[in-house]
């Protein structure tokens, strides 16, 4: 197993490659010098599961989609859906694939096929399961917690994975939690959880996230809404004065 060093800076390597190349994708220098800098937070949609989705995502360009492969979810994806999907993503944008009590050979199969490029664990993997999954993969690790209250902060912050996300539940209920419990999280978090194109503006806002993680809020009868995809995308940026261009 690695370093903690160097596991943190390979993993800010890989989840920074697409603002290093974003200028090929034909954002301006200073929205690329605006988005390292970490004034404007990462993207990511979740749960796309169709050709419309991964199209519209194209042109909306965000740093991460994700797929899910929690059994059950009306979002799940097979292997093979998501290995066709991903060869039609711009190459620029970060696969994450989300779990839940997954088995790990099964995640760092996907890896290593490059069907994902990140693990999202999201079913109450505790730390044990974490220094596993590293014992096997160098790849990032975003472990996701449920926010009810401040032991739920401290076990975010305290957590060994390179990335938490901070969320009101299970994944795509579309209720938000109360942001005032993570105010002052020194460390990097995906921000989800009810997040929406009206009020995504108001969490950038109010807690500086590393990244805005959404799926239920960019839907309209369970499948994705390009219109909402693209309102919320535009929230986000123009929360920094950023635009969509094309």
């Amino acid at each position: 197993m690695r370093t903690e060093e160097r596991t943190k800076y390979e993993a800010d390597r890989m989840l920074n490659e697409a603002d290093r190349t974003s200028d090929e994708a034909g954002r301006t220098p200073d929205e690329t010098d605006r988005s390292e800098l970490g004034r404007v937070p990462r993207i990511k949609l979740c749960g796309l599961k169709r050709d419309v989705d991964i199209e519209t995502a194209n042109r909306l360009r965000p740093e991460y989609i994700g797929f899910v492969f929690a059994k059950g979810s009306c979002r799940e994806v097979t292997e093979e859906q998501a290995a066709e999907l991903g060869r039609k993503l711009l190459p620029k944008i970060q696969k994450v694939g989300v779990f839940v009590r997954e088995d790990p050979q099964r995640i760092v199969h996907l890896l290593e096929r490059g069907i994902i490029d990140i693990a999202q664990l999201h079913g109450g993997e505790d730390e044990e399961y974490i220094s596993r999954l590293r014992e096997m993969t160098d790849r990032p690790i975003i472990k996701a917690f449920r926010m009810d209250g401040p032991e739920d902060v401290e076990a975010a912050r305290t957590c060994t994975a390179d990335y938490v996300l901070l969320d009101s539940g299970v994944g795509g209920t579309g209720t938000t939690f109360d942001w005032t419990l993570v105010r002052g999280l020194e460390r990097p978090f995906f921000l989800a959880g009810g997040l929406s194109p009206e009020n995504v503006a108001e969490s950038v806002g109010t807690l500086e996230p590393f990244a805005v993680d959404v799926s239920s809020g960019i839907e309209t009868d369970r499948r994705k809404d390009p219109v909402k995809m693209e309102a919320f995308v535009q929230a986000v940026r123009s929360a920094d004065g950023q635009r969509i261009e094309g």
